[in-house]
């Protein structure tokens, strides 16, 4: 555990702008170690660190694996890695996707209020679907606050929303403001540092998630345990998901690890069904063309009774799949907010 306060921030789109203006504002005497997660492409190296470093006066890197905290520092998550505080240090890993993302604001969050209790503050800025929501509500479990981009200030108003409608948020504020207003609260947690110990239900859970996360083996973590099994599948690997409540929240792990709320794993469900009509309609264009080429064959061998069947029901083939592109042309991904929103289109 540090004696200094933690600062965990997570952003996904519109994420790079918000965390530049934010970063502009913070002091370079600022006593809290910074750490952040911005969603970003694994396949590309990310300037972020140099970016957020010319934006402010905080020095920022993508830590190594074990790299000690010190105030005043910002830490990114690299690339493809989840980053997790593990006592006074970082652990970097490649543990499974949460929300298809990795690095995973969830991961970050949970390790945190784990390892540092009431002297974290959580910050969720603007981003498309709900990637830190869960981890906010461990960090307001565990002591720490829980601080929102105002939804109507985020370039993307998805993750800020989905925050404030599940978690009891403490603050919520327009990014001009954010700076002041975290430096205020670092100050505060500081000379305030008040333990909240978790209860025991939700240690065992969050030992399972966050060894889960370090790269552990899920099964033999247990968890199988952490819920009852849903009649869902997980998109990535296809194992049987198990259903976890937490709060108000519904999440989702399959025993490989791979770990979605509700909101993403309907998008992520959604996205596939026009792969998977097309998938369809491959398989019943090559049934055509076999079926054509087995009438052609019959009609050589001088059956043309047996070659006019294969064409019929070449014929029934074509026109069974209509139905199939009709469905790809209407059919579109979904989203918590284009559930209840109809006219977002974020």
């Amino acid at each position: 555990m540090t004696d200094f306060p933690l600062v965990v921030i997570g952003a996904s789109a519109g994420g790079v702008s918000a965390l530049m203006k934010l970063c502009a504002q913070l002091p370079s005497s600022f006593p809290a170690a910074v750490l952040v997660v911005q969603h970003v492409s694994p396949a590309h190296p990310s300037m972020l660190p140099r970016i957020l470093s010319a934006a402010g006066t905080l020095h920022a890197i993508h830590p190594r694996d074990g790299q000690t905290l010190h105030p005043g520092m910002i830490y990114v998550a690299p690339p493809d890695h989840h980053l997790l505080v593990d006592g006074e240090t970082v652990l970097l890993s490649r543990g499974p996707r949460e929300n298809r993302s990795r690095p995973a604001i969830d991961v970050l969050f949970r390790s945190a209020a784990v390892e540092a209790g009431s002297r974290v503050i959580g910050v969720v800025l603007t981003g498309n679907l709900d990637d830190g929501t869960s981890g906010l509500h461990v960090i307001k479990q565990a002591g720490g606050l829980a601080v929102v981009q105002d939804p109507d200030d985020a370039e993307f108003a998805s993750m800020p929303r989905s925050a404030l409608n599940a978690v009891k948020v403490d603050h919520v504020a327009p990014l001009s403001e954010l700076g002041a207003l975290l430096a205020s609260l670092v100050d505060d947690r500081a000379r305030n540092h008040r333990p909240t110990p978790l209860a025991s239900e939700d240690v065992r859970r969050l030992e399972v998630e966050l060894g889960v996360a370090r790269e552990e083996h899920a099964l033999s973590k247990g968890v199988t345990r952490l819920g009852a099994p849903s009649p869902l599948t997980c998109p990535e690997c296809h194992g049987t998901l198990i259903e976890i409540r937490e709060g108000t929240l519904v999440r989702f792990r399959c025993h490989s690890g791979h770990a979605y709320t509700a909101g993403t794993l309907l998008t992520e469900v959604s996205e596939s069904v026009e792969s998977k009509a097309y998938q369809a309609l491959r398989a019943l264009g090559e049934t055509v063309i076999l079926l054509r080429q087995l009438s052609d064959q019959r009609q050589k061998q001088g059956d043309p009774a047996g070659a006019e069947a294969f064409l019929a029901r070449a014929r029934e083939v074509e026109a069974s799949s209509e139905g199939i592109r009709a469905l790809v042309r209407t059919t579109r991904a979904l989203s918590v907010e284009k559930v209840e929103r109809p006219d977002f289109d974020g």
